[in-house]
Parts: C-alpha cells; structure tokens; sequence
C-alpha cells in the first residue's frame, strides 16, 4: 500500500488519543482505525476529514505517500 500512516500514529499517542477515545467519540470508524492500524487498505476522505478536525492538522501531518 502506498499510503503509509506512521505519521498518525505518532500524532495521536502525542496527542493522548488511544482506541478507546477513538471508539468513545466515534472519531473514525472501527473498519478505518483497523486499516490503518494493521496498513491493510486505504481510507476514504471523509476518514482523512474527521482525523484532521479531531487533531487540528492537515493530511500531509497524518500521512505520506510511499512508492511500492
């Protein structure tokens, strides 16, 4: 997958936002946290959207792309 999300990883733990919260605000959703969580599939933009409200940033500090 060309859409790598170490980036968000990052920023949440920074941000102290766990699974938990994830699931307790509705942030994303649980198929979304997963993909990104195991790099399995790519999200859609409205996932992209909610991430960058919920962290007040851009899609660029979230994630990157990375050829295959």
């Amino acid at each position: 997958m060309p859409m790598k999300y170490e980036k968000l990883l990052i920023l949440l733990k920074e941000k102290g936002i766990n699974t938990t919260r994830i699931r307790r605000e509705n942030i994303i959703s649980q198929a979304a946290w997963q993909k990104i969580r195991t790099g399995s599939g790519d999200i859609d933009t409205r996932t992209l959207s909610r991430l960058c409200k919920a962290l007040d940033c851009q899609p660029g500090d979230i994630m990157e792309y990375v050829e295959e």
